[in-house]
């Protein structure tokens, strides 16, 4: 592969990782929400998989993974005299995330491919992948994951290809990672199964590496589940008491998706959506050639055991698959026929879906957050209504005095109900030494309000008021399609065509 393409790729990666871009809550919720509260001590909203009687989400990779870097952060800003801002922690993450994948990512696949032609086809396409751009830059559990499977494969080729020493080492660093990527996410092992069978024969024939393997993997789990206790009880794990005090995060996990009640909650999937929807939705043109043009390697038995996998549980998301994309994507041959012409579908496909999931995708959110944060005003409360979960931790210190509802898609009569039940009543025109204001975030395709002028709307007891605020425009909020009502073309042109997030204040004038 050229250097200069490929290096043009890391710019591109760079540049989508700079970019304020929203694809899923998880990436906030399950990460920097959690680990910016406990390191700058600022207020943060924590969902239900870290407050309810048995949690599902460990801290302690939150705290391997995020901590050092958020550390080092505060370390210089302290030192310098400046105070951490919530958006020098996000582009910090975010550089981080670049970095991981740049480096480890990019290194691993040098090491599982030996030979430099398959190298450099491989390199090629996972580096001009828009997941490599987007999902793997944005600080999903899903994303550590798929850095953590790759570096526990090199670990297994090197013991495979050593056939004489034990490789303490070795032996040490595969058993943290495998524990790591087990608190990490409980579908880790999935990916590694079958590696894990074809590395059996070796390691029989050196039972010193089982024995330091097991027991490095028994500490660091003592460990982890030591954090996660005195995280979640706030008492320090005794080992008398293990059985009775320990939080086992893993355990808790696999419980709850175990049970088709709880993941009713969160959607049901057929069987085949990973295969049929989802894997096509990542990788897109390359599907076919996983067919017809691919070596049958590890790597492509890895990612399709992993996907299969996968496949039982029946609540089923594409980044739940992002370890899967570097495993098969390095194992297509380049096409002997219509090479060009795919190479064309290849760069079409990835250049639009970047251009969704990296630019403009919930963009406005993190961008209108820290806004709030700096904005010197007396508002008290906050609505928005059909974006994502807004990320609070981006407001730092002001969480704590700005009430945060997320509406989600709510019918419009019941957003305007919760509204006029939060806002004052006034008896003329907005006051502008008003204090404890109220204000609404909303997609700009939100046809009733007006961007510019403001609009109104009859409630009980009086009118009820929005006056434009803050605009941003690269925005598109697919959480507002109506297909419905509009229509195909008149949904797109709605929604893409009034691009943007607005903030408008809401104020209610009572009848008399």
């Amino acid at each position: 592969m050229s250097r200069r393409v490929y290096l043009f790729l890391v710019c591109l990666r760079l540049y989508f990782a700079l970019s304020p871009s929203y694809i899923h809550p998880d990436e906030h919720f399950q990460g920097p929400e959690i680990i910016a509260g406990e390191i700058f001590h600022w207020p943060s909203y924590k969902t239900w998989e870290f407050t309810s009687d048995h949690p599902i989400r460990s801290i302690f990779p939150l705290w391997l993974v995020y901590g050092p870097p958020l550390t080092v952060l505060k370390w210089i800003c302290g030192g310098a005299g400046y105070h951490v801002s919530p958006m020098a922690v996000f582009y910090s993450l975010r550089l981080f995330m670049f970095l991981l994948s740049f480096v480890l990512q990019d290194w691993a696949l040098h090491e599982l491919l030996p030979d430099k032609r398959e190298r450099s086809t491989a390199l090629l396409l996972v580096a001009s992948s828009y997941v490599t751009w987007t999902f793997q830059m944005h600080t999903f559990s899903n994303s550590i994951e798929t850095i953590i499977v790759l570096w526990s494969l090199v670990l297994m080729r090197r013991m495979t290809l050593d056939k004489e020493r034990t490789q303490v080492r070795l032996c040490i660093v595969l058993a943290f990672l495998g524990v790591l990527g087990v608190f990490n996410r409980i579908t880790f092992p999935a990916f590694l199964l079958l590696p894990a069978l074809q590395l059996v024969p070796h390691i029989i024939k050196k039972p010193l590496s089982i024995a330091i393997v097991l027991f490095a993997a028994a500490l660091m789990t003592v460990l982890a589940m030591a954090i996660d206790t005195e995280y979640y009880t706030g008492d320090r794990l005794r080992l008398r008491q293990i059985f009775s005090t320990a939080v086992v995060t893993p355990w808790n996990n696999l419980a709850y998706n175990l049970d088709s009640a709880n993941l009713a909650q969160h959607g049901i999937h057929p069987f085949w959506q990973h295969s049929v929807a989802n894997l096509p939705q990542l990788i897109g043109p390359a599907l076919p050639l996983l067919v017809v043009s691919s070596r049958k390697d590890t790597l492509f038995w890895a990612g399709l055991t992993g996907t299969a996998l996968l496949s039982c549980f029946r609540h089923q998301e594409p980044r739940f698959l992002l370890p899967a994309v570097p495993l098969l994507l390095s194992s297509i041959k380049w096409p002997a026929r219509y090479a060009r012409l795919w190479l064309c579908t290849w760069v079409l496909f990835n250049a639009l879906a970047a251009l969704v999931f990296g630019r403009y995708h919930q963009a406005g959110l993190v961008p209108v957050q820290a806004w709030l944060a700096r904005e010197d005003n007396d508002v008290s409360h906050v609505f928005w209504w059909k974006t994502c979960s807004p990320p609070c931790w981006i407001l730092g210190e002001k969480n704590e005095v700005v009430n945060t509802t997320d509406l989600m898609g709510m019918p419009k009569e019941r957003m305007y109900e919760e509204l006029a039940a939060a806002v004052s009543c006034q008896r003329g025109e907005l006051d502008a030494d008003l204090h404890d204001r109220t204000w609404l975030v909303a997609p700009l395709s939100s046809s009733f309000l007006d961007a510019s002028t403001g609009t109104s709307s009859s409630v009980a007891g009086g009118t009820l008021h929005f006056e434009p605020v803050y605009t941003y425009r690269r925005h598109v909020g697919l959480d507002d399609l109506d297909w419905g009502e509009d229509g195909v073309w008149g949904t797109l042109q709605r929604v893409v065509g009034e691009r943007g997030l607005g903030v408008y204040e809401a104020y209610k004038v009572c009848d008399d």
